[in-house]
């Protein structure tokens, strides 16, 4: 009998990003109560990988992800990413998301939202078999991102 998935909570922090006056919009998921790129760093240390970590959210500022809901739940309606078959979930800490992203795929199927096929573009021979997946309620991570895209239209 197949066993159900550990199911984890989501949410997507908005805070600021960078140095200045006018700070740029950073989007940081979380898995339960810990920063995905504190995860990833952590997975990537352990594994002995080339420069692990160098993550930050994504700067909303500075990339062009289309419509938010839509590219948070794995639906991007265009571009490079909707290609892909995959989103980035993490940006470089530079602020720029193509120079060193943490792509997964954002699958839905039921009531469970699924981040899954972790990967490093730029580092291809990497494994990241091991990093999740992720499992959400449905109704949850919604919520999340719900939740997240008011905050990014309001800061």
């Amino acid at each position: 009998m197949p066993t159900r998935p550990f199911i984890r909570k989501v949410r997507f922090e908005i805070r600021p990003w960078g140095n200045g006056p006018d700070p740029a919009r950073e989007l940081l998921p979380y898995v339960d109560t810990v920063s995905l790129v504190d995860l990833v760093s952590a997975f990537e240390r352990a594994a002995g990988y080339d420069v692990p970590g160098q993550y930050a959210g994504i700067v909303l500022d500075y990339f062009n992800f289309g419509d938010l809901t839509s590219y948070l739940t794995g639906r991007p309606d265009s571009g490079y990413w909707a290609r892909k078959g995959a989103i980035a979930l993490l940006g470089c800490d530079c602020g720029e998301v193509g120079c060193w992203p943490l792509e997964a795929q954002v699958i839905t199927a039921g009531d469970v939202v699924t981040w899954r096929g972790f990967a490093q573009p730029h580092r291809p021979e990497r494994d990241y078999g091991d990093f999740g997946p992720f499992v959400f309620r449905r109704n949850q991570y919604e919520r999340a991102v719900r939740e997240a895209v008011a905050a990014a239209s309001s800061s």
